[in-house]
């Protein structure tokens, strides 16, 4: 398959969001330009074109990494913190896979975090412990004090470079972290399109005539800038990959991992404990309801994670799988917001589950499959690579099923009865 770019002209200028609004809705056309607002009108609301027109106007150097045929579309912004806001498996007119929450441009900024949304975005942790990068050194780990570091949260990255098939962007950091240490840090990301072979020969499966797909791939590093090493005193970070999609009320996450293995399967009470009827376990399958209408984390720990991880969507028929790099020997941060637990027991990836706060706001709704890189214990000038891509599935509903067997270890039909018996 052969893959180009485009780079898209902007309409109007970005803004911001503000905290915990209620459910995102697709936004009307902009007044702006009657020309975006004629192609906006004729786009229908969840389908790419919509939100690649929507972006348009937010950022002019908007990047879309595009299929020869036009069928498999990815965009990437630089402007926006190097994200991956979406994708679509049939061109314009196919359902938009990322989450955009339209109304974090309408500002103004918020003094927490600005979520843009978008179906890959790299963050940096840990977020919470004594070596946190979200929490200024002594403050409480409150919401009060809580603050995403403005390099992931609003200041855009430098466009490095971009071909054919791939692009490249880049972000030199200063940090602090909780325990007083200064981090000076380069982050690099680039995001490549995987054809129609590459996806067959990542996951050892064959695509159909009657399967569309779509799939990139972000390969993310951070190295060492400064003159001091990041050790086991001074904290070290970790590279973040959050993975945001559009839920529905047939939707699960499918997470295998290591039946054999000693010790708690996940951690399930990030955000109080997972009702017993939203998760279930079946020889090394952990089942999660994936609706967007009840707030939820869970984590695998190193011992039990394996490095792939799914979701199913029976109502759109949509199959999509997640891979990433996994260290049996990394040191994994934990990132609870609390200094009492050891800093390197946390979890290497996670699920979300976004539901209505206690009142009644909502940020989404959306849910998350998440990796997480081990501790970047770096000496100065040196780098850690973190891996991480995703693939989508629609069509035959056959043809699905036998990727999902093969890579998840589960028919979509098994996953679908999971939660409607």
């Amino acid at each position: 398959m052969k893959i180009h770019y485009l780079t898209v002209p902007l309409i109007a200028g970005g803004m911001l969001w503000q905290s915990c609004n209620n459910e995102a809705k697709p936004p009307a056309a902009s007044a702006d330009s009657s020309k975006t607002k004629v192609s906006m009108d004729q786009q229908i609301p969840g389908s790419f074109g919509y939100d690649r027109e929507f972006l348009q106007q937010k950022d002019s150097g908007l990047i879309v990494l595009k299929s020869s045929d036009g069928a498999s579309q990815v965009i990437v912004s630089p402007k926006y913190q190097a994200k991956v806001f979406t994708s679509s498996a049939n061109g314009a007119a196919g359902k938009s896979f990322g989450w955009v929450n339209y109304k974090a441009f309408e500002g103004p900024q918020d003094a927490h975090m600005n979520a843009y949304g978008g179906e890959d975005r790299l963050w940096l942790g840990p977020e919470g412990g004594v070596f946190s990068l979200y929490f200024k050194p002594g403050s409480k780990m409150e919401f009060e004090h809580w603050k995403t570091p403005a390099p992931i949260d609003t200041e855009p990255w430098s466009l490095d470079a971009a071909d054919a098939a791939s692009v490249s962007m880049s972000k030199d950091m200063n940090l602090q972290n909780y325990a007083g240490a200064q981090l000076q840090l380069k982050a690099t990301r680039q995001v490549s399109l995987i054809g129609a072979d590459a996806i067959a020969s990542d996951l050892e499966v064959s695509l159909s005539a009657g399967v569309k797909s779509v799939a990139f791939k972000t390969v993310n590093s951070i190295s060492n800038s400064g003159v001091q090493a990041w050790d086991e005193k001074t904290g070290a970070p970790c590279m973040w990959n959050l993975d945001m999609f559009m839920p529905s009320g047939g939707c699960t996450i499918v997470i295998p991992y290591k039946n054999e293995a000693a010790g708690k399967v996940a951690t399930t009470d990030y955000f109080g404990e997972i009702a017993k009827d939203r998760i279930q376990y079946s020889n090394g399958l952990l089942f999660f309801k994936a609706d967007g209408k009840s707030r939820g984390k869970l984590g695998i720990p190193p011992a039990r994670v394996k490095d792939v991880a799914g979701s199913y969507d029976a109502i759109g028929n949509v199959l999509t799988i997640v891979k990433y790099d996994i260290d049996p020997s990394g040191k994994y941060l934990n990132q609870e917001w609390r200094t009492d637990r050891a800093p390197f027991s946390g979890d290497a990836m996670n699920a979300y589950n976004d539901g209505p706060l206690a009142d009644g706001t909502q940020m989404g709704p959306f849910y998350e499959i998440e990796s997480v890189s081990p501790a970047a214990f770096l000496k100065p000038g040196a780098t850690l690579t973190h891996q991480h891509s995703v693939y989508h599935f629609t069509g035959d509903k056959a043809a699905l099923s036998a990727i999902a067997k093969k890579v998840l270890g589960v028919s979509v039909a098994e996953i679908e009865k999971v939660f409607s018996r």
